[in-house]
């Protein structure tokens, strides 16, 4: 039967004061099948998804079998991404916030290794990796298995799908006596069933059948526009529908501040809710926001969380979320106490199946919204000057303003003209509009895909693979495996289609980075 509380999994105080001021207080269906059985010793094996809570499903019982007198290394975690391998870290530690002597390191690509060996060698009972840098750090001799008790898979078919399986299994040959093995994936292809099969014995299975979501009654919109247009995107829509408070949602802490600072310079009040701000940082965010002091705030989901503004007209998702439940999360921050609201979705024409799969979800099908043009802007910004000139006019007090209208209209400009010339300061020229009109359609029709292609200086003769180079460029720079598109390895460069906003983060991440023992250089290819 399942339990009600986690009080009723038998878990050590510390770590039921700890979930208790996390807010948690009954474990998810994930939670409540999955610790017991791993809190026993036997191998698992859960399918579930992002979203149904499995970090605290392995995480729970692998601090709770944690030996604090012993500072080697007794639980493994390995991780497709340094994201995850961040953000799995971070949740072990509020969980073991309570425990004294629990010390936990994260391993993984893009950070200087020199951090990693000290905080090793300092003693850690818990280390959370990717698996290249996991297999570095045994190689060199800096993290030895031989105390080793749980091995941690998390998201293994993600592994799989980034060419990982090989490192998989060469973790597990740097053990040498049997260790619990736990496992996550959300699909259980043939590759995890071969690994299930070698390394774990007789595992208990935990399968979560995932109930459709529903989407609250809000109106559904997506568009589809490229990455480098999108804030312009959001500018006009916000115009053209007279929305006056939104919120811009997007999947990274980086993309908030350079989203927010490029709304500020189209004229928007606007401002970051992250993961990196203070609680009173915070604070001042919000009560500005819920002052109609900003017309929009740009968060992440995390960050998000607990912000409840009744007023909010319109959410804008800048790039489609990576869970359904995160959608439907993000779009019911607007049409709250009564009022109707709007969600906008913004998505590049390789990124269709990802919205398919959210609709398939939700039970509701997005509607399509054409993007607006300037002549669309152009004629909503007049209404709009119209609309508070007659609210200006109706109140009167106009003597001094008449005054000096009239000393303007005995020289060569009539009345009318003046006024033209009033209402065409305050709305902008048509011919600038012009010019901006053909700027955005040129980005626009660069690229639909919204992919740049990027030159790696390896290729066959090294004996790369597309496994090697989804791996290297998933591990190093944080970015989902998946969301990597084409890759043509000629015999000694390669071609790797990248989407837009990640171009940054990449060439960063891999400016120092090895494929296959050498060492890489990558640029934007001069064809693309």
């Amino acid at each position: 039967m399942q339990p009600i509380s986690f009080s009723g999994l038998n878990l050590r105080p510390e770590i039921l004061n700890a979930l208790a001021e996390m807010g948690f207080e009954n474990p998810t269906p994930v939670q409540a099948e999955s610790i017991p059985p791993v809190l026993e010793g036997r191998d698992l094996v859960g399918h579930a998804q992002t979203g149904t809570g499995k970090t605290a499903a392995f995480g729970i019982p692998a601090i709770s079998k944690t030996d604090v007198s012993n500072s080697n290394v007794q639980i493994l975690i390995q991780s497709p991404t340094r994201e995850l391998a961040i953000q799995i870290t971070g949740e072990l530690i509020k969980i073991g916030k309570f425990i004294e002597g629990l010390h936990i390191t994260p391993v993984y690509g893009g950070q200087h290794i020199s951090r990693q060996l000290s905080a090793l060698k300092r003693g850690a009972q818990i280390v959370v990796g990717t698996p290249g840098r996991t297999i570095d750090h045994l190689k060199r001799g800096t993290l030895n298995l031989s105390n080793l008790k749980m091995l941690v898979f998390d998201e293994a078919d993600e592994m799989l799908n980034m060419g990982f399986r090989e490192d998989m299994e060469e973790i597990q040959t740097y053990v040498g006596h049997k260790v619990q093995t736990v496992m996550f994936s959300a699909t259980v292809p043939d590759g995890i069933r071969r690994i299930m099969n070698k390394y774990m014995e007789n595992p208990y299975s935990v399968e979560i059948d995932r109930k459709k979501i529903t989407a609250p009654d809000i109106a559904q919109y997506f568009v589809e526009v490229r990455d480098s247009v999108r804030t312009e995107a959001i500018s006009r829509l916000m115009d053209v529908h007279g929305y006056k408070l939104g919120l811009v949602f997007t999947n990274t802490k980086r993309q908030t501040e350079s989203i927010a600072q490029e709304l500020q310079a189209r004229g928007f009040g606007a401002d970051i809710i992250n993961g990196d701000l203070t609680q009173n940082q915070r604070d001042r965010v919000m009560a500005r926001y819920r002052r109609g002091e900003l017309d929009l705030l740009v968060a992440t989901d995390v960050a998000a969380r607990g912000i409840d503004v009744s007023e909010v007209d319109v959410v804008f998702n800048y790039e489609i979320p990576q869970d359904p439940e995160y959608y439907v999360h993000r779009i019911g921050r607007t049409g709250r106490a009564g009022r109707t609201g709007t969600s906008i979705t913004f998505m590049a024409g390789n990124k269709k199946r990802r919205l398919r799969t959210i609709e398939k979800q939700i039970g509701h099908k997005l509607q399509p919204l054409a993007m607006p043009s300037l002549s669309d802007v152009h004629e909503s910004r007049v209404a709009g000057q119209i609309t508070e000139l007659e609210e200006v006019l109706n109140k009167g007090g106009l003597k001094p303003y008449i005054e000096q209208i009239e000393m303007m209209a005995e020289g060569d400009f009539t009345s009318i003209e003046i006024a033209a010339a009033l209402l065409k300061m305050r709305v902008g020229g048509l011919d600038e509009m012009k010019q901006n009109e053909e700027n955005f359609q040129q980005k626009q029709s660069f690229d639909d895909s919204g992919m740049v292609r990027l030159y790696f200086s390896v290729g066959k003769q090294h004996r790369v693979s597309p496994g090697d180079l989804v791996g290297a460029i998933a591990g190093e720079s944080g970015i989902p495996g998946k969301e990597i598109g084409e890759i043509t390895i000629n015999r000694d460069f390669s071609l790797v289609d990248i989407p837009g906003q990640y171009i940054d983060q990449v060439l960063r991440a891999m400016s120092k980075a090895t494929i296959k023992r050498q060492r890489v250089k990558v640029r934007p290819d001069k064809f693309n």
